[in-house]
Order: C-alpha cells, then sequence, then structure tokens
C-alpha cells in the first residue's frame, strides 16, 4: 500500500518535476490531457526545426545516500523521431543500455528505429553537473546521520550544491568562467511529532498539523556569474532547516535540477536597459502566472477529493473478490493436493512393476539360452557339427543346417518365398511404421507449440490486465508506472500489491477462458498450423527418427518372417522335407516360437518403463502444482489481508488529500511572499546599478543553451535534460 505520507510527498514532486520540464510558468497549473498533448506537440515541433529532425529528451535520476554521496545514476533517454526516420544516429556514454517500451535494435551508433520514437536507459558513472551535500548538526555538533538516528536536540540540516560545470568565456573582453545556471528544488516532508519549531532557510514550509512539506530553491554560482553583490542581493545557494528534534528519523528527499529556464531566455532581445528592464517585466509577468497556477493547482485538489468516494466504493468491491478468490484458491489446493497422492500412488506401482523389467527380460534370456544350449546338444548327438547357437545366430545357423540336409531345399523355398512376400509389403511396413512414429512426433511437437502460443497469450493478457490495473488503481499508464518505479517513487510493498491485484484478475474465469480462446485460435491458425508441419517433419527428417523408424521397420520384418514361417500352411509343406531335416525344422519351429515371446516380451517391458518414467514426470509435476497452489492460496490470503487494510485507509487516503488541499492554498500564500521578498526584490536590487549584468546575462544564458545533454548527444541533434535526486532516509 502506498502510505498518504508517501501520496502527499510524491504529487508535490511530480507538480515540481512537471513545471521544471514544460519550462516555463503556466506549468505549475494543472494540464488536462489536450493540453498536454498541445505542449509536447509544439515543443517537438519546435526542436524539430534543427538538422537532423530529432530532440533527445534526457532524465537523469542519482540514487544517494542520506549525505548526498551517489550511489546509481540511472539515465533514461527519449529520441523524439519527429520526422519518422527509419534510422537515427545516435552517441552516448551510458552501460547496460537498454529498450524500455519497444523492440528496435542500436548498433554501431544508430538505431534502427523504423519511423518510431525511441526509448531507453542506462547507467553512468559520470560526474555530475551539480554535486550535492547533505550535513547533519545536532546541539551545533556535526553528526552523521546514521548516529542521529533516535537522537533528540536542536538539529540543522544543510544542503549545498556545488556547480561542476562551466566554460570560459569572454564577457566584457575579460576571460571569465561563467557555470551552467541550473535551478535546485529540493522537496522533503517531517513528521511533526518528530520536528518542533520548523525554521527553512531560502524555502518555504507547509505544515497541516501531522507533517510539514518543506520546498527549498537554490542556483548555485548565479550570483558569481551574474556578479551582483550580495549586500544588495543574496542569490540562495543552499538550503536550510532547523528544528527542535525528539527521536530524529529522517525520510527521503527528492532534489530537482533543470537549467531550461535559463536556456528559454531570449539573449537576442538583452541589447541594452530597455532590453533588461522588458526582461525584468516579463519575470514579474511569469510570477503572476505562477500566482494564477497556483490557485488552478488547488481547484484540481477539490476536483480530486470529489471523485474520492468513487474509490473507495471501488475498493469495497475489490475487497468483496479477494474474498471469492481465496475461497477458490483453497479449493484448488485441496485438489492438488488429491492429485500430488494419487501421481505418488501410481509412480510407486508403476516404478514396482519397471523393478521386474530386468529380472523379466534376464529370466527370458536365461531360458532361450538354455534351449539353444540343449538344441546344440542334440544337434551333437545326432552327430551334426555346427557353430555354437545363439540367440543372434540360431536362425541362420539353423537354416544353413536345414538346407544342407534336404535335398530338395523344401525349407529353403518356403523360408526365400515367405523372406520375398515379407519383402514385398516392406513398403507397406515402412509406411505404418512411418505413419506410427511420425504420429508421436507431431504430438510431441504440437504439444511444445502449444506451451510456447500458451505463454505468449498468457504474457499478452497479463500486459492487458497490467494496464487495466494500474489505470484502475494509480490511474496510470505502464510506461508512467515503470518510470515512477525506476525513480523509486513506487515502494516496494506497492509493487508487490500492483502485480498481486494482476495475478488475481490471471486467475479470474474471465481472464482463463480469454486465455484458452485465444490459444485455441492461435492453434488453429495457418501460421501455427504450417509451424507444427514444418517442425514435424524436420524431426522426421533427423538421424535419431530416422534410425527408429528403420530399427522398427526391420524388427517388424523380422516378426512377420518368424511367424509366416511358424504358420501350419509353410509347415505343411515343410512336412515333405527329408527325414534327416524333420528333427532340425521342429526344432527351429519351437526356437521361433519362443523367439516370438522374447521379442514380445521385450517390448513390454519398454512399454513398462516408459510408462513409470512418465509416472514419473506425473508426480513431479502434480508435487510443482501442489507447491504452487500452496503458494497462490497463501498469497491470496496476504492479497485478502492487504485489500481489507487498504479498504481501512481509504478514509485515511480521503482525509490526506483534503489535507493536501489545505496546503496548496498555503503553497499559493508563500508564492505570494516568494514574489514579494524575492522576484520584486531582485528586480530592484538591479534597477538604476545594470554595470555588466546584461553581457553577463547572455554569457549565462548561452552556457545554457549549450549544456544540453549529460550522457552524450548526436551532432546536429538538440537536446534537453534535467536531473532528480533522490536521497535515502535516516529510519
Amino acid at each position: 500500500m502506498i502510505h498518504i505520507k508517501n501520496a502527499l510527498f510524491k504529487t508535490l514532486a511530480v507538480s515540481v518535476c512537471a513545471a521544471l520540464a514544460a519550462g516555463g510558468a503556466y506549468a505549475l497549473a494543472p494540464l488536462k490531457p489536450a493540453d498536454t498533448e498541445k505542449v509536447t506537440k509544439e515543443t517537438t515541433v519546435a526542436a524539430a526545426s534543427e538538422d537532423t529532425g530529432a530532440v533527445k529528451d534526457e532524465t537523469v535520476y542519482v540514487l544517494a545516500g542520506a549525505d548526498g554521496s551517489v550511489q546509481k545514476i540511472i539515465v533514461s533517454d527519449w529520441l523524439k523521431n519527429t520526422l519518422g526516420a527509419q534510422q537515427l544516429s545516435d552517441s552516448t556514454t551510458l552501460t547496460d543500455v537498454e529498450n524500455v517500451k519497444g523492440d528496435e535494435s542500436y548498433a554501431s551508433g544508430s538505431w534502427d528505429a523504423q519511423g518510431n520514437d525511441i526509448y531507453y536507459q542506462g547507467n553512468s558513472n559520470k560526474e555530475l553537473p551539480v554535486s550535492m551535500a547533505v550535513t547533519y548538526k545536532l546541539d551545533g555538533n556535526e553528526i552523521s546521520p546514521q548516529e542521529l538516528l533516535g537522537k533528540s536536540g536542536k538539529v540543522t540540516i544543510r544542503f549545498d550544491y556545488t556547480n561542476n560545470s562551466y566554460e570560459t568565456v569572454e564577457v566584457s573582453g575579460k576571460q571569465e568562467k561563467i557555470y551552467v545556471p541550473f535551478v535546485m528544488l529540493t522537496g522533503m516532508m517531517l513528521d511533526n511529532e518528530v520536528f518542533r519549531n520548523i525554521e527553512v532557510t531560502n524555502g518555504k514550509l507547509i505544515n497541516d498539523g501531522d507533517r510539514s512539506v518543506v520546498v527549498g530553491m537554490a542556483f548555485p554560482s548565479l550570483q558569481e556569474n551574474l556578479a551582483i553583490d550580495k549586500e544588495q542581493f543574496e542569490i540562495p545557494e543552499f538550503i536550510e532547516i532547523n528544528a527542535d528534534v525528539n527521536n530524529f528519523a529522517f525520510g527521503m528527499t527528492i532534489t530537482v535540477a533543470t537549467n531550461e529556464p535559463f536556456s528559454k531566455l531570449d539573449v537576442d532581445t538583452l541589447s541594452d536597459t530597455a532590453d533588461l528592464d522588458s526582461s525584468m517585466q516579463e519575470m514579474t509577468d511569469a510570477m503572476d502566472q505562477l500566482l494564477d497556477g497556483s490557485a488552478q493547482l488547488y481547484d484540481g485538489l477539490e476536483t480530486l477529493l470529489e471523485k474520492a468516494g468513487e474509490l473507495s466504493s471501488g475498493v469495497d468491491k475489490l475487497a468483496a473478490g479477494s474474498q471469492e478468490l481465496k475461497n477458490g484458491c483453497d479449493t484448488l489446493n485441496s485438489g492438488a493436493g488429491t492429485l500430488q497422492n494419487g501421481a505418488q500412488q501410481l509412480s510407486d506401482g508403476l516404478n514396482t512393476l519397471s523393478a521386474n523389467n530386468d529380472t523379466l527380460n534376464g529370466g527370458a534370456k536365461q531360458v532361450f539360452e538354455t534351449l539353444l544350449s540343449t538344441a546344440d546338444t542334440q544337434i551333437a548327438a545326432a552327430g551334426l557339427k555346427v557353430q555354437k547357437l545363439t540367440i543372434e545366430n540360431y536362425a541362420k545357423v539353423l537354416d544353413e543346417t536345414i538346407a544342407s540336409l534336404d535335398k530338395n531345399a523344401v525349407y529353403q523355398q518356403a523360408l526365400d518365398t515367405v523372406t520375398k512376400a515379407v519383402e514385398e509389403k516392406r513398403g507397406y511396413i515402412t509406411q505404418q511404421v512411418t505413419a506410427a512414429v511420425k504420429q508421436q512426433v507431431t504430438e510431441q511437437v504440437t504439444a511444445a507449440v502449444k506451451q510456447q502460443v500458451s505463454e505468449k497469450v498468457t504474457a499478452a493478457v497479463r500486459e492487458t490486465v497490467k494496464n487495466a490495473v494500474l489505470q484502475n488503481v494509480l490511474n496510470m499508464t505502464t510506461e508512467d508506472y515503470e518510470k515512477a518505479v525506476a525513480a523509486g517513487m513506487i515502494d516496494t510493498a506497492a509493487a508487490a500489491q500492483i502485480d498481486a491485484a494482476v495475478d488475481q484478475q490471471m486467475q479470474s474465469e474471465q481472464a482463463q477462458q480469454q486465455i484458452q480462446t485465444n490459444i485455441t485460435a492461435q492453434m488453429n491458425t495457418q501460421e501455427i498450423q504450417s509451424t507444427i508441419a514444418a517442425n514435424t517433419d524436420t524431426q522426421m527428417n533427423t538421424a535419431a527418427v530416422k534410425k527408429t523408424v528403420s530399427d522398427n521397420v526391420e524388427a517388424q520384418v523380422k516378426k512377420a518372417v518368424s511367424e509366416n514361417m511358424a504358420s501350419d500352411e509353410v509347415q505343411k509343406t515343410l512336412a515333405a522335407a527329408s527325414e534327416g531335416a524333420k528333427s532340425l525344422i521342429e526344432l527351429k519351429k519351437s526356437l521361433d516360437s519362443y523367439n516370438t515371446f522374447y521379442l514380445g516380451l521385450q517390448t513390454y517391458t519398454k512399454g513398462v518403463s516408459d510408462a513409470a518414467a512418465g509416472a514419473a514426470a506425473l508426480k513431479s509435476g502434480s508435487s510443482d502444482l501442489k507447491a504452487g497452489t500452496q503458494k497462490l492460496s497463501s498469497g491470496a490470503q496476504e492479497l485478502n489481508n492487504g485489500i481489507l487494510t487498504l479498504k481501512g485507509s481509504v478514509p485515511a487516503l480521503i482525509d490526506g488529500v483534503t489535507q493536501l488541499r489545505d496546503g496548496a492554498q498555503q503553497l499559493s500564500d508563500g508564492l505570494k511572499q516568494f514574489n514579494s521578498e524575492g522576484i520584486q526584490k531582485l528586480v530592484s536590487a538591479i534597477d538604476g546599478d545594470l554595470g555588466g549584468l546584461i553581457e553577463r546575462l547572455k554569457a549565462t544564458v548561452s552556457v545554457s543553451q549549450n549544456y544540453n545533454n549529460f550522457s552524450g548527444i548526436e551532432s546536429g541533434m538538440s537536446g534537453q535534460v534535467r536531473f532528480i535526486y533522490r536521497t535515502e532516509g535516516v529510519e
């Protein structure tokens, strides 16, 4: 669940980010979807006038420790393909680059854009243009944030910003170091049970009774750029919070850094004092628009408060559905247990039966060898010298011996006749064996393809369900949600609950029916059927399958010859053979009969082994199923508990929105104070003492316009960049 504190703070942070990203005073007023689209299109069209027709919009997320030390830098880039180019050249220093919205590939400094915008992100270890240090003092003595945790006293928290990005340019005939002008906006939330008597330097404090929101602003090195005397007007370069603290704990902070407000200034109009006076008037007008925007923000929060009742009703329905899901999961888990027990019994029984396979085959082989040994003795007693009989050679040896004893070659003729007849049917036998093998291969291929189709269909349905859940619960698109997660604005618990809600919807009868319907439709498509046919043909052409077919054909031919030679019709023909051959013919007949039994036994034991292996797989699968249904049942219980907690927290949410609305009113009052004490004071400080201010302001704007990226940009491509720092809490 997203706590009310976090929701309130994130709402303020997103509002500040939106204001800076728009690059003007109008952005604090809530924009409707149509207005947002208009602003985006206007910005894109203006930027597209550049030579390349492409724009690089970059957001740098800085994950920092409680002291401001950088832990990780994640960069999110949006290449706006305004001309719909098939290829987009792009320079970047990022590592672990990942396309986060499409499947367009990047190679040799170029994206295969296919006419699309490109959204990607990566990591960087490059030095930041502005570094931030957060220091803590307790009763006047500096202390680490970890040591401060849980202590009480007079606490000072100070945010210092060091500008590391500058150019050396000529100003009024001299080489001057001009820093990239960044606006630093830092926001945080303080618990009023921990912090009391709060004072803020270079910031604004909004107190709703339970918590205080601090928003501070600084312009590192801008005082040096403009060479303004601090005694006349001091431009803030740090933010400091002083408070009486009981049992110190401190949440995360969000800082937005951008140079876009300065880059938007038109330096061509700053040619003389009159132009500067006009720019000061523009700044005053922009401040008036900011004041108007804060009033519109208040009106927007009033509308949000009115819609909170609909959210409460939806949560009640969600709680009822969660209870039904939990009951269904319990029933499914019970059935999976029954299946697991049955699979265990089946596997045990087949394993017992399969354990006797070697004994059966070994005993049958021993009997066969005993029969052959007895035959050797009988043949020797008859005074015949033949090769020792084995299972593999007895038929050939006896056939040759019988032929040598039968002057009319009756037996050989019969054997040739039977063999020829069987060989004439070899093509049919091969066809039947091939058909049987192909049937098995087709079933295996179909099962594998169906599994792949099922996974893709399930993933597609899940993506649709996730989009619906995000829209219903957070009123966010998947893209916005993923960006919020990447920026650390959605905590782990909230993300887990979103996933749980998606899992719940995926188990619904409607979702499962949709999945099965889509799978059936996909399986019946010409493409899938062609794939199955092609994969089956590929398997049939492998050496292993061809050998299986060949071996089975030879076994069937050999079996057919033995069965036909043992038939009454053939035996009647052989009865006319010489007396000397009759005994051998009878002996071979007996051995052929036993050989038929022996081959059948081998087929049977192989079938038992295959069945035992299948039962083992079934047992393993049923165990996995039981474990999965157990987790599903537990997860449904946790989901139900979480939704009940969410249901109980809705009144607090409505209360929080009410407080946020009241805070917006206080923000409006604070902007009025900032206008009178800040903007108007700056206008007064500059009036009558211009000096080289125009040239310095021109240089500052020029340096700002030159800084349009962090991770690299292609020559001729326009761009813009903003930085969002998030520090860890001390909790």
